[in-house]
């Protein structure tokens, strides 16, 4: 299995790529989790991402690509989920020469889509205990007394990330972004649309149903 995961905040991105490394026994590559071990492990690429990042500055495309590149080549033959990558067009086709040089060429982009205020309803409802960093959720997961943590019995938080006005912003740019990037992959006839609603299991069928 070679594909890409993508999926707006609040899609369920995360707990799919779970499964869908323990069905397929595949790696599952976030590239922000690859670039924080490339600099912790002082590579080569590590370093010039670290460079770049001890400024303040993005690391370049062809940097995140090395980064990518490495994990990928380092997974052997058990398959890989790529996560958060890639955000733009031009990551996309580095991406494409990349895997052509490693002879594993994407099979699927799995795109799961979700109504932005059904995103609204979901991440607004999440609450974060900022002392043992339990997430909770006031309708699928609240805790035992309103408001406080079960575990640690702190109050619990709003994230202002996770108020309505800041979510219809990041779900904006999110579309935004990854708008032209699904338009290339549905060019190339790889991408695989999922309505990502019910429970976790409808939408994990759906899923492994389209990779067969």
């Amino acid at each position: 299995m070679r594909i890409v995961l993508f999926g707006p905040p609040g899609a369920g991105k995360g707990t799919q790529a779970s499964l869908l490394t323990q069905k397929y026994k595949a790696a599952h590559i976030s590239t922000g989790d690859a670039l924080r071990e490339a600099v912790a492990n002082k590579t080569e690429v590590g370093l010039k991402a670290k460079s770049y990042m001890d400024k303040g500055e993005l690391v370049p495309d062809e940097v995140v690509i090395a980064i990518a590149k490495d994990k990928l080549a380092s997974v052997g033959d058990a398959g890989f989920i790529l996560d958060g990558f890639p955000r733009t067009i031009a990551q996309a086709k580095a991406l494409d020469v990349a895997l052509a040089d490693l002879n594993k060429p994407l099979e699927a982009v799995i795109n799961l889509q979700v109504d932005d205020e059904e995103l609204v309803r979901r991440l607004s409802g999440r609450r974060v205990c900022p002392g043992c960093k339990e997430p909770y959720h006031v309708e699928s997961k609240p805790t035992q007394a309103e408001g406080v943590c079960d575990k640690c019995s702190t109050a619990l938080i709003h994230r202002d990330d996770d108020q309505p006005d800041a979510i219809r912003n990041r779900l904006k740019v999110y579309n935004e972004q990854t708008s032209p990037v699904l338009g290339y992959y549905e060019s190339k006839g790889i991408l695989k649309n999922i309505a990502a609603v019910g429970g976790i299991d409808d939408i994990f069928n759906k899923v492994a149903e389209v990779l067969g």
